[in-house]
């Protein structure tokens, strides 16, 4: 893993940049966070209030310097619009292992774009953090996360039943794993 001290990864891609989070995302985050069809198979509540997106804000901000994740937002790299956002949600240092979550504006759905950060980002956790592992979770139905994840060299390992409990009920968790040997 990268020391706390560390200058925060800031990624470029084809067409997209990914950068470290800010209160000065709050606006464009919670507009996108408040989208149903974006929170529908994750576990964001829904319609989130500015408070909730805000300690969201804080805490995407403060895993990188702390070591314990790292979040980027991703903006379209021509015109810096806010897409979505991408993060190692948590770092099992023992296990030099990353969660991987994300989300991404309907607008630009269908255009490989999550799959190109996914892709970014999965190098950056193999080349800078040093990670053995990245793992990541669906929901059953999600058709189109699983493919980004496929897209991005992540191979389906089996369901979880009823792993979490989020909105009220309990969910299988399709997991997908990428081991830095699968390069």
């Amino acid at each position: 893993m990268a020391p706390s001290k560390a200058e925060f990864p800031t990624l470029v891609t084809e067409r997209l940049r990914l950068r470290e989070a800010s209160m000065g995302d709050r606006d464009d985050f919670h507009a996108l966070i408040s989208i149903p069809e974006v929170t529908r198979f994750s576990n964001w509540v829904d319609a989130p209030k500015m408070a909730q997106i805000e300690r969201s804000l804080r805490w995407m901000i403060k895993i990188f310097p702390k070591g314990t994740g790292c979040s980027w937002i991703i903006e379209d790299r021509v015109s810096g619009k806010l897409l979505g956002a991408i993060r190692f949600n948590s770092f099992d240092k023992h296990a030099r292992c990353a969660e991987l979550g994300y989300e991404l504006h309907p607008s630009a759905w269908g255009k490989g774009l999550m799959s190109e950060a996914a892709r970014a980002i999965v190098r950056c956790g193999f080349d800078v953090f040093s990670l053995n592992r990245i793992e990541a979770w669906t929901l059953p139905g999600n058709t189109a996360s699983d493919r980004v994840l496929e897209k991005a060299g992540f191979q389906y390992e089996g369901t979880l039943r009823q792993k979490a409990r989020f909105k009220e009920a309990f969910h299988d968790f399709r997991m997908f794993g990428r081991l830095a040997g699968d390069r």
